[in-house]
């Protein structure tokens, strides 16, 4: 097992169980105590997990939030294949919304030049990296910028896309699951993602297989809501068809 997959499995398990043990992971994964414990540590610089005596918990369970940079940082193949997947669902003209996200913003640096957009984004570096393009036309949600995410949220926001409606919204999610649907560790946050949903006439969502059955405060959204799931292939098929079940089609990469 390579040490992205043996991390992989320690997240699960610690989503799964809540608390994860060195001692017990290195005599399943047949590894040394040390090994899990360097994993621990990398595992924690990555926002998902903090380290206790003798093991680890998830990070869901402080109530945390990962900072952009460290979330960046994880799974960034799969989400590089999630963005190349969504291209498919970018109109050749018309008017999209790209929530602020780490797997949003790959879609928008590889969105093609040559295609008339109206992109709307409350993401200050999504709405930086766009501007200077000159086939589209960006407009910036503002309001109050969340040091944590650089998303726009509050009222500001919230009236902008009350009178907005795109074609497309591309919408990125921290937790999801079939019983709860679409959660976001903050309010604030959870407010604008709902209002974006609204705001559009197809929603797409853009989200790792990691976010599956990971739970956080703010539910914005039921996966009724959504239009189209697109994740990568760690998504087991049986979970891919009970989303399904719930209306929206997943596309695994």
């Amino acid at each position: 097992m390579y040490a992205e997959e043996r991390q992989q499995h320690i997240v699960d398990r610690a989503r799964r169980e809540g608390r994860v043990d060195v001692a017990d992971l290195a005599a399943e994964l047949a590894v040394t105590g040390e090994t899990i414990r360097r994993d621990l540590s990398v595992l924690e610089r990555h926002g998902l997990l903090r380290r206790v005596h003798g093991g680890a918990i998830p990070v869901e369970r402080l109530g945390f939030e990962p900072a952009l940079a460290a979330r960046d940082a994880v799974l960034g193949a799969e989400k590089d294949r999630i963005a190349k997947a969504a291209l498919a669902e970018v109109p050749e003209e018309g008017s999209i919304l790209l929530d602020a996200g780490t797997t949003t913003a790959r879609l928008a640096e590889i969105l093609p030049v040559d295609r008339q957009l109206t992109v709307l984004t409350n993401a200050l570096p999504t709405a930086l990296s766009l501007a200077g393009r000159a086939n589209f036309n960006v407009l910036f949600i503002g309001g109050r910028v969340r040091s944590r995410t650089l998303a726009c949220v509050d009222p500001w926001a919230l009236d902008a896309l009350a009178q907005s409606y795109v074609d497309v919204a591309f919408i990125a999610t921290n937790g999801m699951s079939v019983q709860r649907g679409l959660t976001t560790p903050d309010q604030a946050e959870a407010a604008v993602k709902k209002a974006m949903v609204a705001a559009a006439r197809r929603t797409v969502l853009l989200a790792d297989h990691t976010k599956l059955s990971s739970d956080h405060l703010a539910r914005f959204a039921e996966l009724s809501d959504i239009d189209m799931f697109i994740t990568d292939s760690g998504l087991d098929p049986q979970t891919a068809a009970e989303i399904e079940g719930q209306g929206p089609r997943v596309i695994r990469t």
